[in-house]
Order: structure tokens, then C-alpha cells, then sequence
């Protein structure tokens, strides 16, 4: 299949939040510059950077024609991306992080993928770098999912699902941009972890999706990570409430689509899952005041009967119960 450039609309558009990426955009933009997809426009969007970020950008831009940049004021990576999906040209569109790199050719493999079975998502393997250890590990290993055939969207996400090693990132594939914007499916701003209900979304949408077990993007794990800073005290508990809003949309995901597709054990397993990270945060919380804030919130949001709600398995069920009855004991009436 010929991958020539077209001016007047790209296969693929990657749009880029960045803010403050510091050392690691040179690595990001190099393999991206590398990519073996020509019909491809970047779009960074510079998310209000103040270590010359954006400067840094501006340069790509000027050195290469498929590089456009956005400028504006920080509001976090759910403004950013909608920023670019406003501009975005492409059949497709992806998501990669600024301080992350892919395989040359991970774009025309994922691409090629999408046209030959017309697909509304194409997704791949990835792989976690830990840098201070510099070890690396698969984000699913082989013995627990292995390449597909062309699948419909909830069923390709139950089956992810059950590896329990899939997570909702919307850098692990690329996505129709028409079914994006007849659904309307943008990032809600100020949400963390906002991957989680988009990619839902979409997936009980997508008629025909397909995953390649090659292991094409890196992602770099180190400290400075949104997702990996440690919290304690009033930060915890403002974290941990983006976790109890992410279990309310997909409960009421769930309940949008479930007359439309098929609503797996395993899309109610999930709502209780990521509630029951809040359940552990709780337990490791040092300050007694913000531990009771966050056992306030996980009742004041009825997070405890959403899990009950939404738990499947033996398993699930006893830890469930378990942390329940923690919560209770540790809960000052």
C-alpha cells in the first residue's frame, strides 16, 4: 500500500500535549521524525511549558512542514488534546506522550492495519521503560494476549479486559477521527486518568478494531510522572477523587450503552477495580484527617454500592468485602 504524503489530509494526525517535557522531547520527536508513514502531520501542543518547551517545538516546526505547534495557557492534557483534535486533518488520529518513543514503524504498521480491514481502531503492545532501573516489561505479556483478527470494539475490549495487564491509554493504538467527532468525544478538562472513560466510549462505539501484539511504544516510567508522584495529606485526597469520578462515568457508560452492545462481566469488574485503588490509597494514607476526608468522599459519592453494584467474580467479591469492612472499622461515625 503506498504511504505518500497527501497535503490535503494526512492518514495519520499524532497530537502531542506537552508541558515542561524537558530532555525527554528530543528522544520523542526523534522517533517520531523517524516514522516510516509518511502521510502523517504532528501537532504539539504546547500546554503553557516554561522550560523552553515550546521554543524548542517551534523549532521542529520550522524544520519540518508535517510539524505544527499550538501555543496556550496551562489547563491540563484533556484541554491540550481537544485543542488538537480541533485542528487535526487525518483519517486517524493517536495520542502520544511528549516524553515517550515509538518503533519507526509503529504508525505505518497500525495504519496499515486500519486500511486494509477498515477498521475504527487499530491498537498494538507496548512496553514499560523503568529508568532508574533501566528495566523493561511488557504492558501485556504474550501468554496472556496474543494478536487478533478483526473484532468489534465491546467485544475486543472485554477481551482485553480479562488479561487484567490492559490499560485504557489512548497512545496505544489509533482512532477513527470521524467517529470522534460524530460522537462528540472529547477529554473532559481537569479529569485525570480521563484515557479510562474515552477509550470505553469509544470502543462500545467502534465497529471493527484489531490489536497487534508487537510491541511498538515505550513508555518511560520515572518519578516526575503525573501517575507516579506520591500524594499524602489534602493532594491525596483532591487525587483520589478524579478515581471516584472515573467509576461514576463508567457506571453511567455502562448504563448509556447497554440497550446498544453488550456490557460485559468484565466493563463491571472495571468500575469497581479502579474504586478499590482509592480503597488502598486510604490504608497507606500517613494523615489521619485526609484518610477520613477520602472515606467521606468514597460514601458522599455512594462509591461503596457502586462497587457493590459492579462486582463480579469470587475474587473480586472477597476483596471487596474485605476492604468494605475496613473502610467501616477505620470510619469515624
Amino acid at each position: 500500500m503506498s504511504m505518500q504524503p497527501e497535503r490535503s489530509s494526512p492518514l495519520l494526525s499524532l497530537i502531542i500535549p506537552m508541558f515542561n517535557a524537558g530532555n525527554d522531547f528530543a528522544a520523542c520527536m526523534q522517533s517520531l521524525l523517524a516514522q516510516t508513514l509518511t502521510s502523517l502531520e504532528i501537532i504539539i501542543v504546547d500546554d503553557g511549558s516554561t522550560d523552553g518547551s515550546g521554543e524548542r517545538a517551534d523549532a521542529y516546526a520550522q524544520q519540518h512542514p508535517h510539524v505544527r505547534v499550538i501555543h496556550q495557557a496551562n489547563g491540563g492534557v484533556s484541554r491540550a488534546r481537544n485543542a488538537g483534535l480541533a485542528i487535526a486533518r487525518g483519517k486517524y488520529v493517536s495520542f502520544p506522550d511528549a516524553d515517550d518513543t515509538m518503533d519507526p514503524a509503529m504508525y505505518q504498521t497500525l495504519v496499515e492495519m486500519a486500511e486494509h480491514d477498515n477498521l475504527d481502531a487499530a491498537q498494538c503492545n507496548a512496553e514499560w521503560y523503568f529508568k532508574a532501573s533501566q528495566q523493561v516489561k511488557p504492558l501485556i505479556p504474550l501468554d496472556r494476549l496474543t494478536s487478533t483478527e478483526v473484532l468489534g470494539g465491546p467485544e475486543w475490549l472485554n477481551k482485553a479486559l480479562k488479561t487484567h495487564r490492559y490499560m485504557h491509554v489512548v497512545w496505544l493504538g489509533i482512532y477513527r477521527r470521524d467517529l470522534i467527532e460524530r460522537l462528540k468525544l472529547y477529554f473532559e478538562p481537569g479529569l485525570h486518568h480521563q484515557d479510562i472513560p474515552w477509550t470505553t466510549e469509544f470502543m462500545l462505539n467502534a465497529q471493527r478494531v484489531r490489536y497487534t501484539d508487537r510491541v511498538l511504544y515505550r513508555y518511560y516510567m520515572h518519578d516526575a510522572s503525573i501517575s507516579n508522584r506520591k500524594r499524602t495529606g489534602q493532594r491525596n485526597v483532591e487525587y483520589q477523587r478524579h478515581y471516584l469520578k472515573i467509576a461514576q462515568l463508567l457506571e453511567e457508560i455502562n448504563a448509556r450503552y447497554r440497550h446498544k452492545v453488550n456490557i460485559y462481566p468484565a466493563f463491571h469488574y472495571q468500575i469497581t477495580h479502579e474504586a478499590l485503588s482509592v480503597c488502598h490509597c486510604i490504608r497507606r494514607e500517613p494523615e489521619e484527617s485526609a484518610r477520613q476526608a477520602m472515606i467521606a468522599d468514597l460514601f458522599a459519592t455512594q462509591t461503596h454500592k457502586r462497587m457493590l453494584r459492579n462486582a463480579r467474580g469470587v475474587r473480586q467479591w472477597y476483596q471487596l468485602l474485605l476492604w468494605l469492612s475496613r473502610i467501616y472499622r477505620w470510619r469515624n461515625k
